[in-house]
């Protein structure tokens, strides 16, 4: 019996911070028995400190609903370079965009949310982001912040900061070396 519970388990225990894809960074609290409908289920009780919010989790759901432990460092450092990368943006309308990009950061996938930070980053000299790219943006930073301050042990202030620094080592974040270029240089230059 206590095997099986085990396995249930996955190898989580109490206080571990782990990633649960729909919410990001949470902390096992506990782990539960209750009764359901004359059948004993165990749970695990997470809390999300960030959203002020608490869930119960059955142990033997956590596999279907993609609960992780939180990412090894390499993983931490691939995120992070990805951040570096040159933007990715699809020519696509921005509802199947915005779409795609939801489902990344709920994907629970640190590279994942690292590229749709990195997509969705504005720079001071770019232009303005729409209402619902900056929420996307924030949406994706925030989840990617808490996991690598979870990670590091670090705050989530240090976090974005190490994120804000990645971002701008990536191509064509600063300022252009020539504002008075004509727009042929310009084309010319992102063709090379």
């Amino acid at each position: 019996m206590t095997a099986k519970k085990t396995t249930q388990r996955q190898g989580f225990k109490t206080n571990e911070f782990i990633v649960y894809p729909a919410h990001g960074v949470g902390q096992i609290l506990a782990i539960e028995e209750q009764e359901i409908a004359g059948a004993k289920l165990e749970l695990f009780v997470i809390n999300f400190i960030k959203d002020k919010m608490t869930l119960r989790v059955p142990t033997a759901k956590i596999v279907s609903v993609g609960m992780r432990k939180l990412a090894e460092p390499p993983l931490v450092k691939r995120a992070l370079e990805t951040l570096k990368g040159r933007a990715r943006i699809k020519r696509t309308m921005w509802s199947r965009r915005a779409q795609e990009y939801e489902a990344k950061i709920n994907s629970g996938d640190i590279v994942a949310i690292a590229e749709v930070v990195r997509d969705l980053f504005r720079s001071d000299t770019q232009p303005e982001q729409s209402y619902s790219e900056r929420q996307l943006y924030e949406a994706a930073l925030d989840r990617l912040s808490r996991e690598i301050a979870a990670v590091q042990k670090v705050t989530e202030t240090e976090a974005i900061k190490e994120i804000e620094g990645a971002l701008a080592k990536g191509p064509r974040r600063g300022p252009k070396p020539a504002e008075e270029a004509g727009t042929e240089e310009a084309t010319e230059e992102e063709a090379a």
